[in-house]
């Protein structure tokens, strides 16, 4: 359980509570878009090693959410697991 002050927590119900997410490798969407962030912590996403290189994204792969943030918030934003 996350505490409501948690400084990751930026009006982020507004477009994902209830969100549908898959599990993925991150791919970047086109050649001028190389990285995404966290829309909790900010971590980077990329296909670099130094980068995150997996975690959650929303079906349409606008948001990513590391495994860390998932965990987290997984119960609070009653996230949907799905193929």
């Amino acid at each position: 359980m996350h505490n409501k002050n948690d400084w990751r927590l930026l009006n982020q119900e507004d477009y994902l509570k209830n969100a549908k997410l898959i599990k993925s490798k991150y791919q970047k969407p086109n050649e001028t878009w190389d990285h995404d962030h966290c829309a909790f912590c900010w971590d980077k996403f990329s296909e670099n090693d130094n980068d995150l290189n997996t975690g959650y994204c929303t079906t349409d792969r606008k948001y990513w959410i590391c495994d860390d943030c998932f965990s987290d918030f997984k119960d609070s934003f009653n996230f949907e697991l799905v193929s």
